[in-house]
């Protein structure tokens, strides 16, 4: 069922979700928390299509915050709110409202949201692109307990990465982090399974790819090893060797859906691990309100050390030619899960060409 409401106020649009939820014969309210989206009108829909499918995990009222603010004076001095709410059908058990924000409401969207937030309910904002600087200031941030970005939808990826760990705040996320969590799952089981001791550790992937450099700290902080940054052709990250005291453990991923796992004295593994959706990676956020301290300690080590510079050299992932920098320098602190160590620092960095890139980053 849809409502159009022009030149509306939160509580009208409050009135039209009783009555769409009356029409569909389900007054009660079941949903879990509430997932405030901040896009334009160019990106909302592939946004809404992914926050949809997530909802069929995790029923959700979802709020659709779309700003503009208008070119001409005449517009930004107007104030309209235009909405449309959703209910049923391809919402599922939850509710979609998009919030279409014209003139100075534009730069107001936290006092239109704030009466349409479930009671008692979580609060997760998310920003597909263009996210505020310091996401836990931002007038609907202050509103989340979860905050998410995805720093591979910035002009530059890396930087991003770097403004995150400068500005972060318990419940700050990013979805470039969440794209390695596969990842980070084998590598672990694997060490489980060969208890040697790792000496140096190589991170293979596609340039200015932030889920690649978020790995490679991950590594460094928690081995308190040296890390290689091996720039690759891709798709997103390739390949993980770690090198230990009884030969490499490597996990490679040439075609960004089935990896090969090889563990020294075992035979090699076929590992599902594809590049997910924006909605598979939605879904895991949501399952998860509480603060990322892994997230957190991985996006803060070393990344001072992210603008650095690279040293020419082969990759090591299929032949492919590439450029390498390494963790190492200085004495960051660094920690194994079950204790405190030095590390080396981290210098994981690539330089495949000079300036800033253009366009955008399909990191998985």
């Amino acid at each position: 069922m849809n409502i159009d409401l022009t030149d509306t106020t939160s509580g009208q649009i409050n009135a039209a979700l009783v009555q769409a939820r009356r029409a569909m014969g389900t007054p009660a309210v079941g949903m879990v928390l509430t997932l405030v989206i901040v896009t334009d009108e160019g990106s909302h829909y592939d946004a809404l299509k992914a926050a949809s499918e997530a909802s069929k995990e995790h029923p959700s009222r979802i709020l659709v915050v779309i700003r503009r603010p208008g070119r001409s004076p005449r517009d930004r001095a107007t104030a309209r709110l235009d909405a449309e709410v959703r209910v049923g059908g391809e919402t599922g058990s939850g509710e979609t409202v998009l919030l279409r924000l014209h003139g100075e409401l534009a730069s107001q969207a936290h006092s239109v949201v704030l009466p349409l937030l479930l009671p008692d309910a979580p609060v997760v904002v998310w920003w597909p692109a263009d996210a505020p600087e310091q996401p836990s200031k931002d007038p609907l941030g202050v509103l989340a307990q979860r905050r998410i970005t995805d720093a591979a939808e910035t002009e530059d990826p890396v930087a991003a990465i770097g403004l995150r760990a400068r500005t972060y705040a318990p419940g700050d996320t990013d979805l470039a982090w969440t794209r390695v969590t596969l990842w980070r799952s084998v590598l672990a089981a694997a060490l489980d399974q060969k208890q040697a001791r790792v000496e140096r550790a190589m991170v293979e992937g596609e340039a200015y790819n932030p889920s690649t450099e978020l790995l490679a700290l991950w590594l460094a902080d928690r081995l308190a090893v040296p890390v290689d940054r091996v720039i690759s052709d891709g798709p997103g990250i390739t390949a993980v060797r770690l090198v230990t005291d009884e030969g490499e453990i490597c996990l490679y991923r040439g075609d960004g859906s089935l990896a090969r796992l090889s563990v020294p004295d075992q035979p090699d593994r076929n590992v599902a691990l594809h590049r997910r959706s924006t909605a598979e990676l939605i879904a895991e956020e949501l399952r998860r309100l509480d603060p990322d301290e892994t997230y957190a300690r991985a996006v803060r080590f070393g990344t001072d050390r992210l603008s650095g510079r690279g040293a020419g050299a082969d990759s090591a992932a299929g032949g492919d030619a590439g450029e390498t920098g390494s963790t190492g320098d200085g004495g960051a602190e660094a920690g194994e899960e079950t204790g405190e160590g030095k590390g080396e620092g981290t210098r994981a960095r690539k330089t495949a060409g000079a300036g800033k890139r253009s366009g955008r980053t399909a990191a998985r």
